[in-house]
């Protein structure tokens, strides 16, 4: 006998429930990953580069939920205290994401505490499936310094917009390169870019194309430090960041210039996009 559609409603209900009262699962999990809640990717990458930056406890726009699903994830690992899963993915989240990582076997950029596509994935196995998922991409050489692809094309939008090539002095993944750096280019998605035959006005103009595609870019002079002028660029949201890069991308959110002195930020006014915001706005 076909049971009436409210019944089996019911009976479904009942057997869902008496199933994870067995198994000690979510009724999500077993219900399949149509059920799943969801982890914006770009959100949570986005929160754990500004949130260790923040002087408060303000949370970052849009990534609430997904930090809080996160952290209820290491929380059941036993790598984050109870009291920390607040939605905020501030220093102690990050240092706990980054022994998540390490437990994987990751080392390096790998284990930088920033979510990558592979670890969170895992991490959410059963749990959450991630969306608005970002990658690197592959390390390649261009300009005769190495980037990674993401890094890549956002340099060819900027020249673009800007109507001119641009000269790179320095690349990523570039650990003690140059001293002055202070460790900005360990990692990847961040360059410096030549100013060579340019006047105030098409430094400026450079800096704020960098802006408009996805970079916290400054441009750079000697009174700052001891370097020739230039400009430093790191790729918002690049999950390859050094830990140095990472906060001056949060800085850059905070409207700080991205210095050891944490100053106002004197750069050209933009709306700040990350790269794959930029692609869809």
């Amino acid at each position: 006998m076909k049971l009436p559609t409210y019944v089996a409603g019911i009976a479904a209900a009942a057997l869902l429930t008496s199933l994870t009262a067995a198994s000690g699962t979510s009724a999500a999990q077993v219900a399949g990953p149509e059920a799943l809640p969801k982890v914006n990717m770009e959100a949570t990458v986005k929160a754990a580069q500004i949130d260790p930056r923040r002087s408060d406890d303000t949370l970052t726009p849009g990534a609430k939920a997904s930090v809080l699903l996160v952290e209820r994830a290491l929380r059941d690992r036993k790598l984050l205290a109870a009291k920390w899963v607040d939605g905020y993915f501030g220093t102690t989240t990050v240092a706990a994401y980054a022994k998540y990582q390490k437990s994987l076997g990751y080392t390096g950029l790998d284990a930088n505490g920033l979510p990558g596509k592979t670890s969170l994935a895992e991490l959410g196995a059963g749990r959450f499936t991630v969306t608005r998922v970002i990658a690197p991409g592959a390390r390649v050489t261009t300009g005769g310094v190495v980037v990674n692809t993401r890094t890549r094309s956002m340099l060819a939008e900027a020249e673009r917009l800007l109507g001119r090539k641009l000269v790179l002095d320095q690349g990523s993944y570039n650990p003690g390169g140059d001293p002055t750096s202070a460790g900005t280019h360990d990692g990847g998605g961040v360059v410096d870019i030549s100013v060579k035959g340019m006047d105030a006005a098409t430094r400026t103009a450079a800096a704020r194309a960098l802006r408009r595609v996805g970079f916290a870019a400054w441009v750079r002079s000697p009174a700052q430090g001891d370097w020739p002028w230039h400009i430093h660029a790191a790729a918002i949201n690049d999950t390859d960041l050094s830990g140095p890069a990472q906060h001056q991308v949060g800085d850059y959110y905070l409207g700080l210039n991205g210095l050891a002195n944490r100053g106002p930020d004197d750069g050209p006014t933009v709306t700040i996009r990350t790269w794959e915001e930029y692609r869809t706005r």
